[in-house]
């Protein structure tokens, strides 16, 4: 319940500063329109739509999700947390609003490519969702992660996409390749492995987060 009492105070609080959603938003229209212009009326392949979709998500999340932390440094009241809650409980709220906001974010991202992009054609949607699912999972538990480390650093700016890259390469580039077999049409059941490394992934950060959060936290 505490865990749910801190995702619903940070949601309360995005909802009336709108810094994450404001900052998203624009990013995501100013990307693609650049996109679309770059494009013109170039034929571009599938796969480099698909490629661009992940390109725009990793970016898009690089700009709003490291105030995780960040704003609880900010505000000060990174010690009255500590006080009122265990380690556990505040990983885990603010896990959910960054879930919240990755599902948020990325929904819009592709219904946008959808509509904007003829190229972006997905033949199975049976592989195409559950590697989306999977993949939102996987950069909201490392993007929380992350937010937790550069919070208690001086260059937090700089230091969160130094520290993703690496991090979210592996999960990126495994969405890459999920997704080129969703747009050539490659069944669920002959995806499995790649599902499989997704799944992984997400259970091996959600496993750390948990592990290594307390040190993290009070450091």
């Amino acid at each position: 319940m505490k865990a749910f009492a801190l995702f619903k105070k940070d949601w309360q609080s995005e909802l009336r500063t709108r810094y994450a959603i404001n900052a998203l938003a624009m990013f995501i229209l100013v990307t693609i329109s650049v996109i679309l212009f770059s494009i013109g009326q170039e034929n571009i392949s599938e796969y480099l739509t698909g490629g661009l979709l992940w390109v725009v998500i990793f970016f898009s999340a690089m700009s709003g999700l490291s105030r995780a932390f960040v704003s609880e440094e900010e505000r000060g009241t990174t010690l009255t947390l500590q006080l009122i809650a265990k380690p556990s409980t505040i990983f885990s709220g603010k896990l959910l609003f960054n879930v919240l906001l990755v599902f948020i974010m990325n929904t819009a991202i592709t219904i946008l490519f959808f509509l904007l992009f003829e190229s972006f054609i997905i033949r199975d949607s049976g592989t195409f969702i559950p590697s989306f699912i999977l993949g939102n999972i996987g950069i909201a538990v490392s993007s929380t992660i992350i937010a937790a480390i550069i919070s208690k650093a001086s260059s937090k700016g700089t230091l969160y996409p130094v520290l993703s890259f690496p991090i979210l390469l592996p999960l990126i580039l495994t969405l890459l390749e999920l997704t080129k077999f969703s747009i050539d049409g490659q069944p669920l059941d002959e995806s499995l492995i790649e599902l499989t490394v997704l799944f992984s992934y997400d259970m091996i950060m959600l496993t750390a987060g948990y592990m290594l959060f307390d040190f993290i936290w009070k450091d």
